[in-house]
């Protein structure tokens, strides 16, 4: 019987011997990329315009030795995009002449990197007048908005990510009836668009709501599909500033929405709060607005919203 226990002893330590020799595992020689060398090409830039044609396009090229990929920042809160070559074309909207330190991180195996900065200032020209114009009735005016709550799709919810079938590019999630009870404490809302004589553009919640979504208020630890003020959402006060550029997204390019994204100043939104303070613009007239924005909270999320200049509480 001592016998069995030794045998079975011995091909028990064999089996621990073998078993974690199966787990050795070999990476290879690590080597840290070296040489890191960007360069980056403004798209239009000449003797004449020595920052680009307007367009804000900049061709990028980065090289190293023994890197794999590269990410690049372009520092200008877009998100990081990833190229296996170094060659990579980045569009930068917002309006004027500004400055942009990109970083470049050249990783090698095992995840060893370098990184590298260059600064380029690029200029962007682009600009929509007619939605400033609908949005504030023309230079020296003002116009207030409201939620189109008596209208279906006043609010919407659809998938951010790329589908088949542009599943991206509209609700398909959810699309709300005219008034939906959960929403009512929101549809007094008032927003005042005012463009000054130089045509700046600004933005004001003159009633102050601020609707938090369930998945987004729970990420911020408060309740959910319900109204909060400035204790949850202090950048509900204030004027804010309004500039537009140019709409990238794969929903823009798929739903041939207009174009244009308004970018709100100090953490300006309209009502609906999920932390993020550009819309993208599907469609504009005189007296509707309907917009898309992504949710900080869920990157797959994205949210439609329905305003008009009609009150639908009167």
């Amino acid at each position: 019987m001592k016998n069995i226990k030794y045998i079975l002893g011995f091909f028990l330590s064999l089996a621990l011997v073998t078993s974690c020799q199966d787990d050795d595992y070999v990476f290879g020689e690590l080597v840290t990329p070296s040489n890191v060398s960007i360069s980056a090409q403004i798209v239009g830039a000449d003797a004449d315009n020595p920052n680009g044609d307007g367009s804000g396009f900049v061709n990028f090229e980065t090289t190293s030795e023994n890197a794999i990929t590269y990410s690049y920042n372009f520092g200008d809160g877009t998100d990081v995009a990833v190229s296996a070559t170094g060659n990579i074309s980045h569009r930068f909207s917002v309006t004027g002449l500004n400055s942009y330190v990109v970083t470049v991180i050249a990783s090698g195996t095992g995840g060893i990197s370098s990184t590298s900065t260059i600064n380029v200032e690029v200029f962007s020209s682009f600009e929509d007048q007619e939605a400033r114009d609908f949005l504030s009735g023309g230079l020296g005016n003002s116009k207030t908005w409201y939620w189109a709550a008596d209208k279906v799709g006043n609010i919407g919810l659809g998938p951010n990510n790329p589908r088949p079938g542009n599943e991206h590019t509209y609700s398909q999630y959810f699309t709300a009836d005219p008034w939906l009870s959960d929403k009512l404490c929101m549809y007094d809302a008032e927003f005042v668009f005012t463009q000054n004589s130089d045509g700046g553009l600004t933005m004001e919640q003159t009633v102050k709501r601020a609707y938090t979504p369930g998945d987004f208020a729970a990420s911020i630890g408060v309740a959910g599909d319900t109204c909060h003020g400035i204790a949850v959402a202090p950048t509900l006060v204030g004027v804010k500033n309004v500039s537009m550029s140019p709409s990238s997204s794969t929903a823009t390019i798929d739903g041939d929405y207009r174009g244009t994204t308004l970018n709100f100043s100090d953490g300006g939104f309209m009502s609906w709060y999920v932390a993020v303070f550009s819309v993208e613009i599907i469609e504009i007239t005189e007296s509707t607005l309907f917009v898309r924005m992504t949710d900080s909270s869920n990157s797959d999320f994205a949210w439609y919203c329905r305003y008009q200049t009609d009150n639908p509480n009167d």
